[in-house]
């Protein structure tokens, strides 16, 4: 049996042709898959936009922590 791998041009239509065909077993597999996929790429752009070298771990952490005792203090006094 050959297993090579190959490949053919589909345009958008024809794919959504064979999409239908699909049993809808498979057809939720296949959409699962492209949601993960969309998730991933988000999730991967809004990663890239929050990294910088401007600022360090240390200089997070301390504000973390005045905001905490902020929390805490104001929650306290209610």
């Amino acid at each position: 049996m050959n297993t090579g791998t190959y490949q053919i041009s589909l345009s958008y239509s024809q794919i959504l042709n064979l999409v239908k065909q699909l049993p809808s077993r498979e057809k939720l597999k296949l959409s699962k898959e492209l949601a993960k996929e969309t998730v991933d790429k988000r999730l991967s752009k809004l990663l890239n936009s929050f990294r910088t070298e401007d600022i360090s771990e240390d200089e997070i952490n301390n504000e973390v922590e005045k905001v905490r005792a902020e929390l805490y203090a104001r929650n306290k006094k209610n």
